[in-house]
């Protein structure tokens, strides 16, 4: 359980031993900023917003908003039951510079990060035809360094982050294709 080593994967540990030895307070500090827009409420707000944010009637921003909602959140329930199934250990207690809890594969930060910024980058080129480019690498680049927040904090194990983000480009790409199946959409 809790403290347990598990079987480690390449660049585990070495990743791990890295981020436990290269600790300065004010990027401990920055790490748990970003690892905490990574759940709770700022996930779920943040895809309310862009559902919002797309245009037509007041009716089609609701329910797209609700739509964003509902992937992730059902996304995230998916993600708890794998997690729960495999059961994997976390990195030991005394290496964690931040709360965390239950298992540790899939990475639940890594897998909302980047359900989220999937689900944003995708809201962004509903609502516009021409996406900045920059918009979109700044937002895949918070949903990266989420998961990497958490690796650097001692809480996951790298390959739990990899897992994740996998985890969510599985769910995202599932997503897109009943969105499209359904008739609601074309894929640009």
């Amino acid at each position: 359980m809790l403290g347990a080593t598990p079987r480690l994967l390449p660049g585990d540990a070495m990743l791990h031993h890295w981020s436990v030895t290269h600790r300065p307070a004010v990027v401990v500090a920055f790490a748990r900023a970003i690892t905490a827009t990574g759940t709770g409420f700022i996930p779920f707000a943040a895809v309310l917003l862009a559902g919002l944010s797309v245009g037509g009637t007041i009716r089609r921003r609701v329910t797209t908003a609700a739509v964003l909602a509902l992937c992730l959140g059902s996304g995230q329930v998916l993600r708890y039951a794998v997690m729960t199934l495999v059961a994997r250990p976390r990195p030991p207690l005394a290496d964690w510079a931040t709360h965390a809890s239950g298992w540790s594969f899939p990475s639940g930060h890594a897998t909302t990060g980047a359900m989220t910024a999937g689900l944003l980058i995708a809201a962004l080129y509903v609502r516009c035809r021409r996406v900045p480019p920059v918009a979109a690498v700044l937002i895949g680049m918070w949903g990266a360094a989420v998961g990497l927040s958490r690796v650097y904090l001692g809480v996951h194990w790298f390959s739990d982050v990899i897992g994740g983000w996998l985890f969510a480009a599985a769910w995202l790409a599932l997503t897109v294709c009943v969105y499209v199946l359904a008739g609601r959409g074309t894929v640009r």
